[in-house]
């Protein structure tokens, strides 16, 4: 039996959701810019995380309206597959929360076939030499430089759609990939303390690891808040579908460090390292990033270990909805204050889209919907 509180803030979210579905519609919305969501393209990273809110709620109140939203927009990434060469790395994102979701939910059988599609498509990003998947994509897109060897701790999380295409197809070798990369985390991604690094890079042609950047975070000896959330996620997702003890303590470590860490409030600021953390602008998306990650942990766990993480998952979820939450439409989110991406000054102190999703995922988990759409 759910705590009160939880039972109340999902009566809040399924209303909350009720007002914005129409006014969102089939969008691909990203920050809440003044109060209102923006829309962006359907290659944009953050496009899954809509459809996958609508597709959550929908498992829990059949409104079908929701479910036509999240198909709509599922055919509108069609785009993004047709045009192909926007595709990057994060299309684990992108499809596991729509297609994925789509056909676990219904059993929709093209859902499953473009979920496959693009499962490949990622699969071909996988450097052999260095065993690792490549993050975004030449020099042209998006204004970096060169970049053929870097990878990115984000990318943990996009390894489910490769652990989910081994198990629909049988074909053992999506499954390899993700792991291989898996493997890449552990050794080159997480620190002995816990905290990672973002971005790491290799020499695309020889596999040699050649440095770390400090990418989305303060500096590359820092620790950015939400890259130690995904390694938490993306690794117990890793040891879910694998069993492989390494996963499970590797996310271990992270989620011991990002508790440790923590403010009084439960909700970090956006680099644990900075040099003045006085005012630092918070990220709610990596506090509820990593209170999912801790309730996975907690169902693949015995009851005494599960304990810990599901009651620090909790306390860190019970002060997002009674410090950082809005239920009327003062603003279209749901959670505020995430951070973006603050080195490059984009989206500070707004609420994000995956902020929502993550926050709903986790409470759906507390009221035991545990089935994963990753």
């Amino acid at each position: 039996m759910s705590e009160v509180w939880i039972e109340e803030a999902w009566n809040n979210i399924t209303g909350k959701i009720g007002l914005t579905s129409p006014l969102i519609g089939s969008g691909f919305p990203h920050a809440s810019i003044d109060g209102r969501y923006d829309s962006t393209e359907p290659n944009k990273w953050t496009s899954g995380f809509w459809p996958g809110l609508l597709w959550l709620m929908y498992r829990d109140n059949g409104n079908e309206s929701l479910r036509q939203l999240a198909e709509k927009c599922e055919m509108k990434l069609d785009t993004a597959i047709d045009e192909f060469e926007k595709l990057h790395h994060d299309v684990g994102f992108m499809w596991c929360l729509s297609s994925v979701a789509n056909y676990k939910v219904t059993g929709n059988e093209q859902s499953r076939k473009r979920a496959l599609k693009v499962a490949s498509w990622l699969a071909g990003r996988f450097n052999i030499k260095g065993k690792f998947i490549r993050a975004w994509n030449g020099k042209d897109w998006g204004g970096l430089e060169e970049n053929t060897g870097w990878a990115i701790i984000d990318c943990t999380m996009n390894l489910s759609l490769l652990f989910w295409a081994s198990e629909v197809t049988g074909d053992p070798r999506f499954r390899h990939i993700a792991m291989e990369h898996a493997d890449t985390v552990l050794r080159e991604f997480l620190r002995p303390d816990g905290s990672v690094h973002h971005i790491v890079c290799f020499d695309s042609e020889t596999g040699e690891r050649k440095d770390a950047l400090g990418g989305q975070g303060f500096s590359p000896q820092s620790a950015w808040a939400r890259g130690i959330a995904w390694a938490v996620y993306g690794l117990a997702i890793c040891y879910s579908y694998t069993k492989e003890v390494r996963y499970l303590h590797g996310s271990q470590r992270a989620a011991h460090f990002f508790l440790a860490n923590l403010p009084e409030d439960l909700v970090p600021p956006w680099d644990f390292r900075l040099p003045e953390l006085e005012g630092a602008p918070r990220d709610s998306s990596a506090a509820v990033i990593a209170a999912g990650g801790m309730l996975l942990l907690s169902e693949q766990l015995p009851t005494e270990y599960a304990v810990m993480y599901q009651s620090s998952a909790e306390r860190i979820l019970k002060s997002i909805t009674n410090h950082y939450t809005v239920w009327d439409l003062q603003n279209e989110a749901i959670v505020m204050h995430a951070t973006g991406s603050y080195p490059t000054g984009k989206n500070i102190d707004v609420p994000l889209i995956y902020g929502d999703y993550f926050y709903v995922e986790a409470l759906a988990k507390l009221r035991g919907q545990t089935g994963m759409f990753w």
